[in-house]
């Protein structure tokens, strides 16, 4: 089976420093795959590449078959790929729904005339967006809150809007940065569900960059392994939370294991 995702020897360079140099991994379609690392790893810059807010030096990414190295981050994301930030970025004056349907103002049939005028045409299209983001709402248990202002949310609820708000183009690969940053073990442990789900039912596949461990342990099929923007290494999370590189690059030592 092709890889729906990609990479290939990039390389990134800032000022002289290279925060990425030649990391490769391939991330199959239906698949939940984790990239980890240390802080300050790269793998934020490779996010990063992937959605084309940086060119890389070198390298290619491929996905779904095209090439997108260095494509407009709209183009990206018109094309299939998706993504949450480390940093929550919410409209926070909006509520909870107008946050989710924003996002599907890209995907526009009607015209700027038609929105002045409240044309049929604009209304039909926005109903459709209302009940697309319904829909995500839903899944994310946030329905219920929908005419709340998005700042009134408690953390983890942002955190599990900002991923509503990105499935609204309906993506074919959603990119997670720390989505259980900030969350308590309930949060976390509903969050595994909720990945799953997207997978199982909705047929996307996941890209996670995440700290919490039991997470990464508990839903990643795959694991990619950078320390200093180079791959240490690639496998199983069975083999991963064993292998001695990385064992060294979490714990600074040699040790047991990395306990899920």
């Amino acid at each position: 089976m092709s890889a729906l995702l990609s990479l290939t020897g990039v390389e990134k360079v800032f000022g002289g420093l290279r925060a990425i140099g030649g990391v490769g991994f391939d991330v199959a379609p239906g698949s939940i795959f984790g990239l980890i690392g240390p802080n300050g790893a790269g793998k934020t810059t490779l996010f990063n590449v992937i959605t084309g807010v940086y060119r890389p030096e070198r390298g290619k990414v491929v996905f779904d078959g095209e090439d997108v190295t260095g494509w407009a981050p709209s183009r990206v994301a018109l094309r299939g790929i998706a993504r949450t930030f480390q940093n929550i970025r919410l409209f926070r004056g909006m509520t909870v729904e107008q946050n989710v349907m924003v996002a599907g103002h890209r995907i526009h049939e009607t015209s700027l005339l038609d929105a002045v005028l409240r044309t049929r045409a604009f209304a039909k299209e926005e109903r459709e967006f209302q009940r697309r983001a319904r829909e995500l709402l839903e899944i994310f248990g946030l329905v219920a809150l929908a005419r709340e202002p998005a700042e009134s949310l408690p953390y983890g609820s942002q955190r599990r809007l900002e991923i509503a708000r990105a499935l609204m183009l309906s993506p074919k690969l959603l990119l997670l940065d720390e989505p259980a940053a900030g969350m308590n073990s309930q949060e976390a442990a509903d969050l595994e569900q909720q990945i799953r789900f997207l997978r199982d039912e909705l047929k996307l596949t996941v890209v996670l960059v995440e700290h919490n461990m039991s997470v990464v342990m508990n839903v990643c099929e795959a694991l990619h392994v950078v320390d200093h923007g180079e791959t240490i290494a690639e496998g199983p999370p069975a083999v991963i939370k064993t292998h001695p590189k990385v064992l060294a690059a979490y714990l600074g030592r040699e040790a047991e294991g990395v306990e899920p």
